[in-house]
């Protein structure tokens, strides 16, 4: 909708909230963004006038949120267990299931443990970890150079202590003479190729390679699978998100490989959204 019409100047924010074209929550989060004002703010300043330039930056926002940008991208963050993420087109917007994942992993982690997130994107996940469990020597991977520059500064923000390597899976942990790590988590691409939400919603925006492995959408999770022994101590977690209807297909390929315990939990929707398991002992 770039007919969107220009939001005139000299207009009150009480005014602008009546006539702007979304829901109640995204008009507030975009004109708080555009004046950088909290929600408390927006109410006791409801007679401010906009200037002319304050209602050329709303018009522009509220055209590229009808256009289906996700607001995420447009206002630069996202919340994620209790902390504000910054995103960009560069990474997946985290969203409020992974959260599961984070609960997870805190509560099968030992203390002065060691864990890898791998497929970093945001760093949502591991930043979670780290700020919730200072005590964690938390490792994150990603192929992306962009998305470890949003990891990094997210890190940096909340003052969480991550180590972040470029990786593509598990390539840059070299050769290691024995397990170290105490637990493996993991949000990877899973969507498969060709699957029509591809081109839907946030979707269409956000980065293909972090969605989908262009595949049968387990190539990824396969890959994760097949070389976490090489690294987990015995009886280490690993804990992966996954599609709606894949939580049987995981359960098997970690059962194949010889884990223990392995099972779904099932996210808010009430939908398996992360399996996993304990890895073998040595034979």
């Amino acid at each position: 909708m770039s007919d969107f019409p220009d939001i005139p100047p000299g207009i009150s924010l009480a005014d602008v909230l009546r006539g702007a074209p979304l829901d109640t929550l995204e008009n507030r989060i975009l004109i708080g963004h555009a004046l950088q004002l909290t929600r408390i703010q927006l109410i006791t300043q409801s007679e401010r006038l906009l200037t002319a330039t304050e209602a050329e930056q709303l018009t522009a926002l509220f055209r590229r949120r009808l256009q289906g940008e996700p607001i995420a991208y447009i206002v630069g963050e996202r919340e994620f267990f209790g902390l504000a993420m910054q995103v960009t087109p560069d990474v997946l917007i985290p969203r409020p299931d992974t959260e599961l994942l984070v609960e997870l992993a805190l509560e099968r982690l030992p203390q002065q443990c060691k864990a890898l997130d791998m497929g970093t994107g945001s760093g949502a996940i591991a930043v979670a970890i780290a700020h919730t469990r200072p005590d964690v020597a938390m490792t994150a991977l990603d192929v992306s150079e962009g998305a470890l520059k949003v990891a990094a500064s997210n890190a940096h923000r909340h003052g969480a202590k991550v180590t972040f390597l470029r990786s593509d899976w598990y390539a840059a942990l070299g050769e290691t003479p024995q397990p170290w790590l105490d637990l493996i988590v993991s949000n990877p691409p899973y969507i498969v190729a060709g699957d029509a939400h591809l081109s839907q919603g946030d979707l269409r925006f956000e980065p293909i390679g972090a969605l989908t492995d262009h595949a049968d959408g387990l190539s990824a999770l396969r890959i994760i699978v097949d070389g976490a022994a090489t690294y987990l101590k015995p009886d280490g977690w690993l804990l992966m998100e996954h599609g709606y209807d894949q939580a049987e297909a995981v359960r098997t390929l970690l059962a194949q490989r010889g884990f223990s315990e392995v099972q779904s939990w099932r996210d808010l929707a009430g939908i398996e959204r992360v399996s996993g398991g304990k890895c073998p002992r040595a034979s």
